[in-house]
This record gives structure tokens, C-alpha cells and sequence, in this order.
């Protein structure tokens, strides 16, 4: 069995909500697998199934780039949010969304593609600017999402700076409609992602291991009540008709008319639009999202410095 540290009890605390004792037992019973200890958590009840699975801590930028059927979002991290704040870094990620448009979007590619501005290859010039701005500095993630027609909408919540943000939206939507209405159901559509961060677009394309993992937790939950397994079997199906009505992106109602859902709600744009409209993509960064970044006491390395 693996060994149950302290340290690993105090992970899945922050992970799951539940109490000391209770994280200790889940993982006991798990084999020291935090994962699988979140599950058993909730499976009992302790764990709520909306809590975030890890923190974020990571500082930094999330930029926007678009050119009618093409768009891109990007992450650029720094160490603290006071770079964020930064003319310099914000120009960067500014340019660096720019260069990504002008590749298949990938990491790789963005990172190997020449910055403009430098003639340096964007890793190169980010590297470069770690010396200039005095701070540890990445491209962490890139995504780029077309259409052959249609447009591909953007949206940053809480913008820093103009196309910058901490959370950074694309919708791609497929029509041959007037591409400026287009846009406004496009950009309405990205707010909503922004704030309810669907799994997928539709049910059928929520990741198959989550599903299944999903399911697994409410049949263990569905068997505490002491029902007979046929009647476990309706309450399985029921409540995961429900999850996916809850994580898929056009069965979820429409934060901008909850009387709709985002499907109907795209269905009814196709009148101001004049064509029918399909949703074909969408991205979401949220800046840090899945880092850890390592807790410091700051009143206790101020106080080693002065001891010299």
C-alpha cells in the first residue's frame, strides 16, 4: 500500500473540500491515488462534484488574434501578476497572438515562427525579454480555430488590455449568412463558454473516460439507497441525461436567456442571420489553469534575508 504522507492528505483537502479525517480514509481505502480518492469522496457524499479538481496559480496573459474565419487564443505566462500589468509583456503576447494566427495554431509551430518585431523566432524573443522585464517567462498554450465560411468569434472576460485577458474565448460558427450578425451570436456565445465552461458541444462529444467516470460515481451513490439494481439503472441513466444536458454547450440554457438553450437560442439567430448556422469549435483558456504554483510565506523569506 502506498505510504499516506501528510502532504498528500493536505492535496486532495484543497482538491475535494472534504474534511482531514475523511481525505485520510479516501485514501486509504484508494491506495494513496488522489484521483480515484476524489471519486470515493464523492461517491459517499463528502465531496462535492463541482469542486475544482486543481488550483490555478499561474500569472501571466491570455491574448486574442482574429481574421474574419480564423482566430486564435493564446497563454503567455510570467511569474507575477504585476508583469501582467506590464506595457512590454502585454506587447508581447499581443504580438505573439498575431504570429499565432499566422500558423496551424499549435505550440510548436507558434513558438518556432518568426516574431516580426525581432526576426527572432517567438521562443527566441520571449527568452530575450526574460533578461529585458527581469522575470521567468513561457508560451504555454495556443489554440486556433477556422472556418471555411462563417466567422470565428472572440471574447475576453475582465479584459486587461485591449485583446487581453485571464480568460480568453473562440466560438466558430459555420453559415453563409451575414457575417456581422453572425458575430454578435458568435461573441454572446463565447460569453456564455466563459461562464459555464462546457465539456463539449454536444452530448455525444463529451470525453468517453469522463462519462464513464461520471457514471461510476452516481451508480456507487444510487446503490447506498438500498434500491434494487433495475431501479439503480433508470437513476444511472437519469442522472447522466442530466450531466450532459449540464457540461454540453447547446443543451445548456443560455445565460443571456435562460429560457432558451444555447442551441435554441443559435437556431433563433439564423432569422437576423438569414442562413443556418452550425457551431463547429470552441476554446476556452483560463489563465494557470491545471499549474500548481508552489505556496511561498512571504513574511518568512523576508525574515531569513534579514538574518543574512
Amino acid at each position: 500500500m502506498a505510504e499516506i504522507t501528510a502532504a498528500l492528505v493536505k492535496e486532495l483537502r484543497e482538491k475535494s473540500g472534504a474534511g482531514m479525517m475523511d481525505c485520510k480514509k479516501a485514501l486509504a481505502e484508494n491506495n494513496g491515488d488522489i484521483e480515484a480518492a476524489i471519486d470515493w469522496l464523492r461517491a459517499k457524499g463528502i465531496a462535492k462534484a463541482d469542486k475544482k479538481s486543481g488550483r490555478t496559480a499561474a500569472e501571466g496573459l491570455i491574448g486574442v488574434a482574429s481574421a474574419g474565419t480564423k482566430a486564435v487564443v493564446v497563454e503567455v505566462n510570467s511569474e507575477t501578476d504585476f508583469v501582467a500589468r506590464n506595457e512590454a509583456f502585454q506587447t508581447i503576447v499581443r504580438g505573439v497572438a498575431d504570429v499565432a494566427l499566422t500558423t496551424d495554431g499549435t505550440v510548436e509551430a507558434v513558438g518556432a515562427a518568426t516574431y516580426p518585431a525581432t526576426g527572432k523566432s517567438v521562443t527566441e524573443t520571449i527568452k530575450d525579454a526574460v533578461a529585458t522585464i527581469g522575470e521567468n517567462m513561457n508560451l504555454r498554450r495556443s489554440v486556433l480555430l477556422s472556418v471555411e465560411d462563417g466567422v470565428v468569434a472572440t471574447y475576453i472576460h475582465n479584459a486587461a488590455a485591449d485583446r487581453l485577458g485571464k480568460l480568453g474565448v473562440l466560438v466558430a460558427l459555420k453559415s453563409t449568412g451575414d457575417k456581422e450578425a453572425l458575430n454578435t451570436i458568435g461573441r454572446q456565445v463565447a460569453m456564455h463558454v466563459a461562464a459555464t465552461a462546457p465539456l463539449a458541444i454536444r452530448a455525444e462529444e463529451v470525453d468517453a473516460a469522463v462519462a464513464e467516470r461520471e457514471r461510476n460515481v452516481f451508480i456507487e451513490q444510487s446503490r447506498a439507497s438500498g434500491k434494487p439494481e433495475a431501479i439503480i439503472e433508470k437513476m444511472v441513466e437519469g442522472r447522466m441525461r442530466k450531466f450532459f444536458e449540464e457540461v454540453a454547450l447547446l443543451s445548456q440554457a443560455f445565460v443571456m436567456n435562460p429560457d432558451l438553450t444555447v442551441g435554441a437560442a443559435v437556431k433563433e439567430a439564423e432569422k437576423t442571420v438569414g442562413a443556418p448556422i452550425e457551431v463547429v469549435g470552441m476554446a476556452r483558456l483560463l489563465l494557470g489553469e491545471g499549474v500548481e504554483k508552489e505556496e511561498t510565506d512571504f513574511a518568512a523569506e523576508v525574515a531569513a534575508v534579514a538574518k543574512g
